[in-house]
């Protein structure tokens, strides 16, 4: 989780550099879609993966990880960062709201809400347009989390990771369109695609190949209380990579989150 987490920030900072040339659908689109070439060339699924039987679960999980990283970055052009990853994370919450049995269960869930809410630093402003994308992340991210499972458990989670990929990029691919734009004014369109790579490998198909390895090993509340660690992995990148010194709501955050992983190690896999 915290190997993936890092990479996802660091694909950040190439989305970044993509918000100022493309709109943040073909953002999204040239994610999921450098993610699926790239992983199409590693992994080269075998005439199996491309069966109904198995494509038709991996499509649906591509589908609902492309929405996810859609609406996401729809939010953000209404919404402040901190609010929009607030809103987002209702979904694991949910999930693991959804499969706590045990006080310790609930104690580690309160402890990582409470870690998050002080990392992500909440403006609540904006329109109601960005909450309602940020919520429909939240509600993609919940589905992610659950068809996740059922993929990595089939035993084949690369190969369905992979091909579902290719399936929301040919489903989405009316969104290249928004991308157009950006090289009638000039912009490098081999640039553009080197781009696009760098952030499908950093910002999904590394993340979430291992989101893969570690849902085979954990069930959904679980795993959704381990997402907890990714605000505080952009917390410690931004102070290692940018020596942005965590305020000390940040620093009780971290602890938090840290103390919600450790009631949750002590309890049985679910």
């Amino acid at each position: 989780m915290l190997a993936g987490g890092t990479s996802m920030y660091l694909g950040a900072a190439i989305a970044i550099d993509l918000f100022d040339a493309v709109s943040p659908a073909g953002v999204a689109w040239l994610r999921i879609t450098g993610a699926a070439l790239v992983l199409l060339i590693v992994v080269r699924p075998g005439r199996a993966a491309w069966q109904w039987s198995r494509l038709r679960l991996a499509g649906v999980f591509g589908l609902m990880t492309a929405a996810m990283n859609i609406a996401f970055y729809l939010a953000l052009d209404h919404l402040p960062l901190g609010t929009t990853v607030a809103l987002e994370f209702l979904g694991p919450i949910a999930v693991a709201a959804a499969g706590s049995r045990t006080r310790r269960d609930v104690a580690a869930l309160f402890a990582a809400v409470i870690g998050v809410a002080l990392i992500v630093d909440v403006h609540w402003s904006g329109s109601v347009l960005g909450v309602v994308l940020a919520l429909v992340a939240a509600a993609c991210w919940a589905g992610y989390i659950l068809l996740g499972r059922r993929v990595a458990v089939r035993g084949a989670g690369i190969e369905d990771l992979t091909t579902g990929f290719v399936v929301a990029a040919i489903v989405t691919s009316p969104l290249a369109l928004t991308v157009v734009p950006a090289v009638k004014a000039g912009e490098n369109v081999w640039w553009l695609i080197l781009l696009a790579l760098g952030l499908g490998v950093l910002s999904t198909a590394v993340p979430y190949a291992l989101d893969q390895v570690v849902l085979r090993s954990v069930g959904p509340a679980r795993f959704a209380v381990l997402l907890a660690l990714l605000p505080m992995t952009a917390a410690v990148v931004g102070f290692i990579a940018l020596r942005q010194v965590p305020a000390l709501t940040e620093l009780l955050g971290i602890l938090a989150v840290a103390g919600a992983i450790l009631v949750q190690a002590g309890g049985r896999t679910r």
